[in-house]
């Protein structure tokens, strides 16, 4: 039997799980002090618990009844994803689905946090949002991967959020490390790019519409947006080729004019004064001004971020433009998240663990009825999100265990990934997205890649990879291979009428490593295995 017709088998099979899937309608810190977020013993759960009570208020204001509770298998495969970026284990999958224990939820999400591959994670969402993303914007391999291991060194030894934005906005780097310097380079040092950039990320503030006027839908002017561009218009760039990058310093001349006038403008805070004479450089004046409580921005913007990523939209949308006239969707909860934020000390590993124990979090993504739109924007139904290209790649290497052997880490299974992995590169190419966006681009060529490209054709080889050579050996029957299948790609056992036509392919084939290829690639290729539920 060919491919063809094996996806045509996950597509009758699979047909009701698709269906199911789819909705049925249309403090302040110094500056260069490095601080380890605290761990609070129970913030987490009084919090989580909070969320729910005011999410809990609003649907019953709404009249609806939120999703049932996403089974175990949707659970361990939805957190794993985005807590780490790729799939649980088979082993694990099972492990999980037979443990009784009540607690065992809430073991899990402490398991994947304390795991690797949650800043390898993290560092690859950041990187996304960092670096704009635009034709004028070259940023070598080298410089993305030295950027990208820099910010994992920083997620895991859960560098205080305040202080990675401080560090960002501070940009030191050495000679042979260029650290967060990417961050201006990525822009040639542009001041009025660096602005934007920066209110964008830390602020959720699309104040670059005042670049040219004032803006047009908020209440930001033109004297802001240049006023915020000015702290950045001392930096220069060092003379000097290094190893990779640029060294970045800051000046004590450089001033930024209002376009087509003469007129300077003096750095300024958003939303609040003029800085006439810093304290320090001004991009030190920035930084600890960031995350101070003068700043009405910061924390929300990131709490906003960090809720998107979790749940696929935030409680403000689009989750760059907190402006005033896009008010969130549910304020309180906003402002109760944010406090919480500052009072666990910015601590984004203990914020990732209060939303992902959240029963709001644990609901369902399967269809319930004409209210499904209205449960999912008021988060009673949980979001399905597409997957990102890294997520893609990571997610096939780790159902077909292709490239475990070629890792460089110390626990080779992990294979993490800092970049300078030509095949992976390769990938992500075909699936280059916006800036500012994770999900992958869908169309012919990312299709055609899926189908018929270099990874897939490796993947779905039983003499290259190790799941397919493991599924050979004499004491499993068809049905546990189709079981394993399952469990490596989609992080569930099959039913019966998903089961049974890939054990018919398997019992009916002369070339049984070939229909085991064939069966993985369909599993590879169906809907359900590139997206997030």
């Amino acid at each position: 039997m060919s491919r063809r017709c094996v996806a045509w088998l996950v597509l009758i099979a699979g047909v009701g799980v698709a269906v199911a899937l789819l909705p049925s309608a249309p403090g302040d810190e110094p500056v260069g002090i490095q601080q380890t977020a605290a761990e609070p013993a129970q913030a987490a759960p009084a919090m989580s618990a909070r969320i729910d009570e005011l999410l809990e208020r609003d649907w019953k204001e709404l009249g609806i009844e939120p999703a049932p509770p996403a089974s175990d298998a949707e659970f361990i495969r939805r957190v794993t994803l985005d807590l780490t970026g790729t799939l649980p284990r088979v082993a694990e999958v099972r492990e999980f689905l037979a443990d009784d224990s009540p607690a065992k939820r809430e073991a899990l999400i402490d398991r994947l946090l304390a795991s690797p591959r949650h800043p390898a994670h993290l560092a690859n969402l950041w990187v996304r949002v960092l670096l704009p993303d635009s034709d004028d914007n070259e940023v070598s391999g080298a410089d993305a991967a030295a950027f990208r291991r820099w910010l994992r060194e920083r997620f895991a030894s859960n560098l205080r959020y305040d202080n990675l934005a401080a560090d960002l906005v501070m940009a030191q780097s050495t000679a042979t490390d260029p650290g967060p310097a990417l961050f201006y380079t990525s822009v040639q040092l542009k001041p009025e790019e660096l602005a934007a950039n920066t209110a964008r990320v830390f602020l959720g503030v699309q104040v670059h519409c005042a670049q040219c006027h004032d803006h047009p839908h908020d209440h930001w002017k033109q004297t802001d947006f240049w006023g915020f561009a000015a702290f950045f218009a001392q930096v220069r760039q060092q003379a000097g080729r290094r190893q990779f990058g640029s060294m970045i310093m800051d000046t004590d001349v450089g001033d930024v004019k209002l376009p087509d006038t003469e007129t300077v403008v003096l750095p300024k805070f958003l939303g609040g004064p003029e800085v006439a004479a810093p304290n320090g450089t001004r991009r030190a004046q920035l930084a600890i001004w960031l995350a101070s409580r003068d700043n009405p921005f910061f924390a929300k913007a990131a709490v906003n971020r960090v809720w998107a990523m979790l749940f696929g939209h935030g409680m403000v949308e689009p989750i760059d433009n907190l402006g005033g006239r896009n008010a969130p969707k549910h304020p309180q909860l906003l402002d109760e998240l944010a406090e919480h934020f500052i009072a666990t000390d910015f601590n984004l590993r203990e914020l990732l663990r209060t939303l992902v124990r959240t029963r709001a979090y644990q609901l369902s993504s399967q269809s319930v009825d004409q209210q499904d739109d209205v449960r999912t924007q008021a988060f009673a139904r949980m979001t399905i999100k597409q997957l990102s290209a890294e997520q893609v790649f990571d997610c096939l290497n780790a159902a077909s265990r292709l490239r475990a052997a070629e890792a460089s880490s110390p626990a080779p299974a992990l294979n993490l990934p800092d970049g300078g992995d030509p095949m992976r590169e390769e990938f992500l190419s075909k699936f280059k997205t916006p800036a500012a966006t994770n999900d992958y681009q869908g169309g012919i060529p990312q299709a055609l890649t899926l189908m018929n490209g270099r990874i897939i054709a490796q993947a779905t080889d039983p003499q290259q990879q190790g799941v397919l050579a493991a599924m050979e050996a004499p004491f499993f029957s068809d049905e546990e291979r189709v079981d394993v299948l399952f469990l490596a790609t989609l992080s569930r056992l099959p039913d019966d009428d998903e089961r049974q036509p890939f054990v018919q392919h398997l019992s009916a084939a002369a070339d049984r490593r070939g229909a085991l290829g064939d069966v993985l690639w369909a599993l590879l290729n169906s809907g359900e295995f590139i997206l997030n539920h």
